[in-house]
């Protein structure tokens, strides 16, 4: 069990345009992390992000409306505290130098989710970037 700054397990909110990829990724995390939302498109992540502050945000690179990426910018500049971890099909080196540069805590190809994902959560919350082990990175 991963605790959260409040003596209760880690908040994560989820944010993909794919309700497949919602639902798999709601189910691998929600025996060991609060899901306190779902949003599918980059201004809704926003929104939620403030209203609910979580400690983990995953968040797909493309999503309608704003990207993950420009969300995530938006969300740093507004110091929103939750560590960010992309979520996403593109196995591209410079999508995930750019999520770096932009401070995300972590780059999870969606095939290795299901080995990678709480790891990144583990990682982000000892304040290490974690890049997928699936890829060609």
């Amino acid at each position: 069990m991963f605790q959260g700054d409040r003596m209760g397990l880690l908040r994560v909110l989820l944010a993909d345009d794919n309700d497949t990829v919602l639902q798999s990724v709601r189910r691998l995390l929600e025996t060991e992390f609060e899901i306190v939302g779902v949003v599918k498109d980059g201004p809704s992540l926003v929104t939620a992000a403030h209203k609910l502050k979580p400690d983990v945000l995953i968040v797909d690179v493309f999503m309608p409306g704003m990207n993950g990426l420009d969300a995530a910018r938006q969300l740093k500049k507004q110091h929103i505290k939750g560590s960010i971890i992309f979520l996403t099909v593109h196995q591209d080196p410079a999508l995930a130098d750019e999520a770096r540069a932009i401070g995300a805590m972590g780059y999870v190809i969606k095939s290795s989710a299901d080995r990678d994902l709480v790891v990144a959560i583990q990682e982000a919350q000892a304040g290490r970037f974690f890049l997928s082990t699936a890829g060609n990175f």
